[in-house]
């Protein structure tokens, strides 16, 4: 499942639930939990039901739903009214680690029966840096639960739950408990071999310091990133894409190894290439299929 661009659109939003449906996001994530006061969680559930039915046809998309945490006392309510046909995956915030993908998982299997679903159609993205116990377990998720898809981070909960005053330095990078958090997050996933997907970048009305963020994130192994905005999506996708070159290069690497299969090292242009190139020249041309 492509998961390049993941966008967030409150779960109680028709206005801009049809806007997102056409920015050419990858998944969008319609979202019960922060999005949501309180009050109106129950009416969002029940139009949420509505708007997956509707969606359970062609598109280009993946349905994704953010449910409140599992210690809010509303994750099994949330589960009821979305489990369904058109459904692709839960978001699951707050994780303290993998023993709450397998509680999650539990709590989906009878929903997805009962909806006629083949078993473990629905996948789960763990947003996996957002309480003090997680940042302890983030090697739980290996080996990863045949429904863990990919595993993200968030930096605002975790500041409230350790008292920061601020996550950023004045430059607007991430201040050290964060950058942290963002490289075990990155690790964790490479451990559980799923994708890992960097987190929001928050100020929507800067384009080019998302692209430039953006390449920086796909540098460092990220394989794709969430979006708060629908004006994000276009600059996320074309960051993370390879460019001509990057791609050209891939597919002479490859053909040259296949050519010599027996080398664990190639030259080309006076440059060494040697397996770990030949993995990641492969993983380049499996983004543009």
């Amino acid at each position: 499942m492509r998961l390049t661009s993941l966008l967030f659109v409150p779960a109680d939003s028709a206005k801009k639930f049809e806007k997102a449906k056409g920015v050419g996001a990858d998944g969008l994530i319609l979202d019960l939990e922060d999005s949501v006061a309180p009050p109106n969680k129950a009416a969002a559930r029940e139009t949420l039901s509505g708007w997956i039915d509707a969606s359970n046809g062609e598109r280009d998309w993946s349905f994704w739903v953010r449910v409140n945490p599992l210690d809010s006392g509303m994750t099994a309510d949330d589960l009821k009214a979305v489990v369904r046909p058109g459904l692709d995956g839960i978001v699951l915030p707050k994780s303290n680690g993998g023993q709450d993908v397998a509680t999650l998982s539990f709590m989906i299997d009878p929903l997805e029966a009962a909806a006629g679903m083949p078993k473990g159609h629905v996948k789960i993205l763990v947003v996996a840096t957002e309480t003090a116990a997680a940042m302890f377990n983030l090697a739980s998720y290996a080996p990863a639960h045949p429904r863990l898809a990919a595993l993200t981070w968030g930096a605002e909960d975790l500041g409230t739950v350790v008292g920061a005053t601020s996550n950023k330095e004045p430059d607007g990078n991430w201040t050290q408990p964060y950058q942290l958090a963002r490289s075990l997050c990155l690790f964790a996933a490479a451990n559980a071999g799923v994708q890992a997907l960097d987190t929001l970048y928050a100020d929507f009305r800067n384009p080019e310091g998302l692209e430039a963020s953006c390449r920086v994130s796909r540098r460092d192994g990220f394989t794709g990133r969430l979006a708060i905005h629908p004006d994000q999506v276009a600059g996320i996708r074309r960051a993370f894409a390879p460019s001509e070159e990057d791609v050209a290069l891939a597919r002479r690497i490859v053909a040259a190894f296949d050519g010599n299969p027996g080398l664990g090292t190639i030259g080309l242009d006076g440059k060494m290439y040697d397996i770990p190139h030949l993995k990641q020249a492969r993983r380049t041309l499996a983004s543009v299929g």
